[in-house]
């Protein structure tokens, strides 16, 4: 299966590149950091293909998947995970370079690469695209108000995006859980390590992953310990 992962430099992208690499399905995926692609490309090699890309900007999407298709064709399943949070900080506190950041990838980015690669999935009316939310995209908390608006409209988008889907497609919104990664040792501190790591989520993410189908187009879904 091809696999388009986006975020895969670090956390829950980089946990899922490896899992599954393991199983034998082709990875392109994208991040910003070019020394931790490059570290990617040096690990995986083809027929993977890894790239340096900004979701939150549109050119560098659409030039990205012009390449991806013409070479591979449509992703079967896109799994939009880039995301960053605003440090802890009430919501008239956060810079507003910050407070665009986060609605500019996590919302933006999302929809930047639903615009670019879906019309060809829909072309072959096939394919699965899952957005990723939070429990944060279900609740709220003090400090992370910016991040908890794009995981709600995240949700949002994702309901009605499904509805636009021909049959045989699905688009499902994902709560990832609570995981160990850099962005909850922003909001958790030094508490955030009691939580699993990316790999050993990986391994149950990656198994539900895999299972998505047309049957749960427009599902809120979550990954569970």
């Amino acid at each position: 299966m091809i696999i388009l992962i986006t975020g895969v430099t670090r956390g829950l992208g980089r946990a899922m590149v490896d899992e599954f690499v393991r199983r034998k399905h082709t990875v392109l995926g994208c991040g910003r950091s070019q020394k931790a692609i490059e570290k990617l490309r040096a690990e995986f090699e083809s027929p993977h293909d890894f790239a340096v890309v900004d979701v939150a900007v549109d050119a560098e999407v659409k030039a990205w998947a012009r390449r991806l298709l013409d070479s591979y064709g449509p992703p079967e399943l896109v799994l939009n995970n880039a995301g960053v949070i605003n440090r802890n900080a009430r919501l008239w506190e956060v810079p507003e370079r910050e407070s665009s950041q986060v609605v500019d990838v996590n919302l933006k980015g999302t929809a930047n690469v639903i615009r670019h690669f879906v019309p060809e999935m829909v072309k072959r009316q096939r394919g699965v695209i899952v957005n990723f939310s939070s429990g944060w995209g279900r609740s709220t908390d003090a400090k992370v108000a910016p991040y908890c608006a794009t995981k709600w409209g995240i949700e949002g988008l994702t309901q009605a995006f499904a509805q636009e889907l021909p049959q045989g497609m699905a688009a499902v919104a994902l709560n990832p859980g609570i995981i160990d990664t850099d962005m909850l040792q922003s909001c958790f501190g030094d508490s955030a390590s009691s939580y699993d790591k990316p790999a050993e989520w990986a391994k149950r993410a990656v198994s539900l992953l895999l299972k998505i189908g047309p049957e749960d187009n427009g599902k809120p879904l979550a990954v569970r310990h």
